[in-house]
């Protein structure tokens, strides 16, 4: 059966340092942070720049959000009602 980790996972196994994968992967630096921090679903051709870079196929990476999505609607509490 094929492993199935997350991208720090796979980095940690692999030794890699996080300039060395945004290096590999061309990816911008925030743009890794913020797939390292689970708050930013890569693109399909990201997730095979980061799989290549790992050495693993795609689908051998959970993608998605870890951090809680918070939706916000209106502009906050100053606009819209008075005391």
């Amino acid at each position: 059966m094929r492993s199935i980790r997350a991208v720090a996972e796979w980095m940690s196994e692999r030794r890699l340092g996080f300039e060395e994968l945004r290096a590999a992967a061309n990816l911008d630096p925030k743009v890794l942070d913020a797939i390292l921090h689970g708050r930013y679903t890569p693109s399909p051709q990201q997730r095979q720049r980061l799989a290549a870079a790992l050495g693993v196929e795609p689908d051998q990476i959970t993608w998605g959000h870890t951090q809680q999505v918070e939706h916000m609607y209106g502009h906050g509490p100053q606009f819209g009602r008075s005391p």
